[in-house]
């Protein structure tokens, strides 16, 4: 276990961590749940980069902190999709990658591949989603509208792609950081200490970025893997073993 993680992913651990907490403590100083999701929030990431199910079930637990957050600074878009979206999805996604390891030894999830069929349907549950949220988040009159409202078409795609075990849930992922990067820049305009959540962001993008590149490179192992096996059966079968 002490050689799980790679040199890499310790390092871009530590200085996030480290980041993230210099800048709470430079611009913050205060309101340490905001602390606390932000390194609940990347180790989830480091951690769902190596395809542990765990990942998930700890991002169930930053959906309702980071929610909270967002309910206190108005950004309703922000607290629905959290509490109503990806932290149930989170929960799925938990479920679904236990339900699917990559071998009856191992708990690393196996990747799937979605049909083209699949992602067009993707595409079009997320513009309904999307379109549904944009009116509640108006009527709510919601800090941000537009930002807010992508934010929430970034956040499903990314959680349905999550729950399908798609490579490509941590690319979308780092979209959706964008997004909400923006949203809090705008955000510290008004409160300097938003600052903190702005660098929590960054480092959110870094790390989703890294994950999609870890995910990619799990695939292509686990399909040498699978192609080795099936050879491997191949020639018992054909040796009569």
């Amino acid at each position: 276990m002490k050689n799980y993680f790679t040199k890499t992913e310790k390092i871009l651990w530590l200085t996030s961590v480290t980041l993230i907490t210099l800048s709470f403590l430079i611009f913050s100083r205060d309101g340490y749940l905001n602390l606390a999701a932000s390194v609940l929030g990347v180790t989830s990431i480091m951690i769902c980069a190596k395809g542990q199910p765990f990942g998930q079930l700890m991002m169930v637990f930053f959906a309702l902190i980071y929610g909270y957050i967002s309910y206190s600074f108005s950004y309703y878009g922000e607290m629905l999709t959290y509490l109503g979206m990806t932290g149930p999805m989170a929960l799925f996604s938990f479920i679904s990658w236990i339900r699917n390891p990559f071998s009856e030894k191992s708990s690393e999830v196996k990747v799937n591949t979605i049909s083209r069929a699949e992602k067009v349907f993707m595409v079009f549950l997320t513009a309904v989603v999307t379109a549904l949220f944009y009116f509640i988040l108006k009527y709510f009159k919601t800090a941000n509208l537009l930002p807010s409202t992508l934010s929430v078409a970034t956040s499903f795609a990314a959680v349905y792609l999550t729950f399908r075990r798609s490579a490509y849930f941590s690319l979308v992922y780092a979209s959706n950081d964008i997004v909400l990067i923006v949203l809090w820049i705008l955000a510290s305009m008004k409160d300097i200490s938003c600052i903190s959540v702005v660098i929590c962001f960054t480092m959110f993008l870094l790390n989703d970025i890294y994950a999609f590149i870890s995910w990619l490179k799990m695939r292509e192992r686990q399909s040498e893997k699978e192609n080795e096996n099936e050879h491997q059966k191949n020639y018992i079968t054909e040796q009569g073993l």
